[in-house]
């Protein structure tokens, strides 16, 4: 029976990391893909090397969270078994859960899955005392502060692209100037945790300004071939009689819009109708000057410069697969590692080491989701928050990116979709409220909202009927 059991585990992780590809592999590829800088085959390929990469190298840092960061395990001393029944329902709870939520499009939380259903399973077999509530707290604050940094990041990194790039009398120009510096912090972070974390989890130590040396030379030398690829960009061909308008005069426009509405309420009459009717016309202008700024993409100039930005967008897609092979490979083997550790040694654990075949297999899961199923949710993240371009997705999965990469080192598992969608809605905004699928973003918020409670209910549902089958 042992053996059987130790199987279904196998299987059961394998079967979350496989729908965790499905749908949270999708939210870290979509914006490439949206934007038009990868092709779906392509993301699948740049997926398959990076997702696993990140997992096998980096995983084991957060997936100690999962393991026994939740739920005190030592409550379970006495029932080891139970612990391996819990841990295996909620594997089992969220892969149904997300394997649902795939095949509609939705683009839930995979860690909001696991997380809820090994808090449900806990509470219905440990009670309150056998929840880290104040872990839990931790962990559901970061649900809360991902979105926001990652929107922040975005927000201002999208307005710095629109400035110092777009928004200037010669675009090519410009990008040649800046596509170095933006290349060399992208290549500075992510060869940053590789050589900090990834060297140390494979047994490969070398000195502290060694990694530093090495993590520099190689952003410095990734900056220097971008520099000489944008020198091929051909120059700017713009009639000179053409009209840029700095960016501050729309921000000019959107307040006096506010200082009228004001004026509006508090009026009546005569004057009460004539603002109106300015408010009307600012309208109009703030609008008629937007569209100017909204780069028409036949325009030789700026289809060069989004061009070059979709090498960069590449690289920044490679970030975010690794950055999301090394958090949320936590959801299926931190689980699955707890239960295999207490059927190997008879007792429960609490920080069993997290075995390489395990991050492995979890790696592999990923990429496998991800091939099958993954193309239901790239269209929901992609093209149905708001229109993304090579610049605009950059600009949201550096910010998503960066917070995830943070957030694995710390060992908190955060989750990748909030952070995305909340450097997608950071650019979306950085373009004014119109930019953004308002309809979508509710519907995503709301899936956020329930998929906690479904999971630790779901997980509950399951326990019974395996204890009853296993013991």
């Amino acid at each position: 029976m042992e053996i059987a059991l130790f199987i279904t585990i196998l299987l059961a992780g394998f079967y979350l990391a496989w729908n965790i590809g499905a749908n949270d592999v999708a939210n870290a590829m979509g914006t490439s893909v949206g934007s038009g800088a990868l092709t779906l085959r392509r993301a699948v390929l740049v997926a398959a090397v990076l997702e696993f990469c990140g997992a096998f190298f980096f995983g084991s840092h957060v997936s100690k969270t999962m393991q026994s960061g939740i739920i005190n395990i030592n409550l379970f001393a006495n029932e080891p078994l139970t612990l391996v029944y819990g841990m295996l329902s909620a594997l089992l709870s969220a892969g149904i859960w997300l394997q649902i939520a795939s095949y509609f499009g939705w683009p839930v939380s995979t860690t909001h899955s696991i997380v809820g259903a090994i808090v449900g399973f806990g509470l219905i077999v440990g009670g309150m005392e056998a929840v880290y509530w104040k872990e839990v707290g931790f962990i559901a604050t970061s649900w809360i502060l991902s979105p926001i940094l990652g929107g922040i990041i975005a927000y201002n990194l999208f307005n710095l692209i629109r400035n110092k790039i777009f928004y200037t009398l010669d675009p090519v120009e410009a990008t040649r100037r800046w596509i170095p510096i933006l290349t060399f912090f992208v290549i500075f972070i992510l060869t940053l945790v590789i050589i900090f974390e990834g060297l140390d989890n494979i047994n490969i130590h070398i000195s502290m300004v060694e990694k530093l040396i090495w993590t520099f030379s190689v952003a410095f030398f990734a900056s220097w071939m971008s520099y000489l690829a944008v020198k091929r960009i051909s120059p700017s061909q713009r009639h000179h009689t053409e009209i840029i308008y700095s960016p501050d005069v729309l921000n000019s426009l959107e307040k006096a819009q506010k200082y009228l509405g004001k004026v509006q309420t508090q009026t009546k009459g005569e004057v009460q109708y004539t603002v109106s009717l300015l408010m009307e016309e600012v309208d109009l202008l703030s609008k008629q000057m937007g569209q100017k700024f909204e780069f028409d993409s036949n325009h030789s100039e700026y289809e060069n410069v989004e061009k070059a930005f979709s090498y960069l967008q590449i690289i920044t897609a490679c970030m975010m697969a690794f950055a999301h092979g090394a958090n949320d490979v936590a959801n299926a083997i931190g689980p699955l590692s707890a239960a295999i550790a207490i059927l190997t040694t008879g007792a429960v654990v609490a920080a069993s080491p997290i075995p390489t075949w395990a991050l492995a297999l979890g790696g592999i899961g990923i990429v496998v989701g991800l091939a099958t199923w993954g193309w239901r949710v790239i269209e929901t993240i992609g093209k149905k928050i708001t229109e993304l371009t090579p610049s605009r997705g950059f600009a949201a999965e550096f910010g998503a990116a960066s917070v995830i990469v943070f957030a694995s080192r710390l060992g908190l598992p955060i989750s990748t979709t909030h952070t995305l969608v909340g450097a997608i809605l950071g650019v979306g905004f950085a373009r004014g409220l119109g930019a953004v699928n308002l309809t979508t973003t509710r519907d995503i918020i709301i899936s956020w909202a329930v998929t906690v409670p479904l999971g630790a209910l779901c997980a509950i549902l399951i326990f019974y009927p395996l204890k009853a089958i296993f013991s």
